[in-house]
């Protein structure tokens, strides 16, 4: 009997390392960016209605970067207001780069930053330890419902913290993408840790249906290329095989069938397709936008 695979996040310098690697070598940033000049300035027109004051929840906050253009959003869309900015994100490092980047931008006195170096977890119990009445105006929660027991209870959560024209934005991997494709022929394989969830937007809308909650979604195709994960010994692709399984040294600690079996997968149409002699994964990613319940 093999020992269960030792997930990625146990190892924040892997992590952080494979995660830069990924964000190289992927269109995700770029397409969030898209949706942020594009399709977010109409969502944030009508939260906080005339106030002057905005409370701002940022789960999952990461460097900051995706964080600071939606607050610079915000500002166009509600000029003169100043804004509390809830930052949750448990990596030091990420904060700390966050906390730098901030630092860079004194144009950024209309916001009052707080650092919460927490998983979102943490967080939810902090706040009903210390029974905050406080509601939020624009809570967003970026690529980091796979780090939660409970997706579908912290989803809840952070809706029920909504003010009474407040927006939640969620934006997941698509269940229409590679990884979706992934995560439903190996779940049970990967996803065998406490702390990392399979789950796409098609996980979480299921569970939203089931709720009889009302939601909006709009699709942001992205893209990466892994060619490198096929080339044996390759270091980079060694990284990526990493953060695509969420597995700490994948190639070396997962049995041989299981190896193979993602090899294969990530091969397959749905997954992934071949161009110019590179094979670029479908990382499609989805938004949902939630109102107060």
């Amino acid at each position: 009997m093999s020992s269960p695979l030792n997930s990625l996040v146990n190892d924040d310098g892997r992590y952080q390392e494979s995660f830069e690697l990924f964000l190289e070598r992927s269109s995700e940033h770029q397409c969030m960016r898209d949706f942020i000049h594009s399709l977010l300035p109409d969502i944030l027109a009508s939260i906080g209605n005339g106030k002057s004051h905005l409370n701002v929840i940022g789960v999952g906050s990461g460097a900051g970067e995706i964080d600071l253009e939606m607050l610079s959003q915000l500002r166009l869309k509600h000029p003169g207001v100043t804004v509390d900015n809830e930052v949750v994100e448990p990596s030091g490092q990420q904060q700390h780069n966050y906390r730098v980047l901030v630092s860079k931008k004194p144009e950024l006195d209309w916001v009052q930053f707080h650092w919460n170096k927490m998983t979102a977890a943490e967080f939810e119990a902090q706040w009903k330890e210390k029974k905050m009445s406080k509601k939020a105006d624009f809570i967003h929660m970026i690529q980091m419902l796979y780090y939660v027991k409970d997706p579908g209870a912290t989803v809840s959560f952070f809706q029920s913290l909504l003010d009474k024209n407040g927006k939640l934005v969620i934006i997941l991997v698509s269940g229409e993408s590679g990884w979706g494709k992934l995560w439903k022929t190996h779940r049970r394989q990967l996803c065998n840790t406490e702390i990392s969830q399979c789950v796409t937007t098609g996980d979480i809308k299921s569970f939203l249906d089931s709720e009889g909650v009302s939601y909006q979604s709009y699709n942001l195709p992205s893209q990466l290329d892994i060619t490198e994960c096929f080339t044996e010994g390759d270091e980079k692709g060694e990284l990526l095989l990493d953060f695509l399984t969420e597995v700490l040294d994948f190639s070396k600690t997962a049995p041989p069938e299981l190896r193979a079996g993602v090899m294969k997968t990530l091969r397959q149409p749905g997954c992934s397709v071949e161009s110019n002699g590179r094979v670029i994964f479908n990382n499609n990613l989805e938004v949902i936008v939630l109102d107060p319940r």
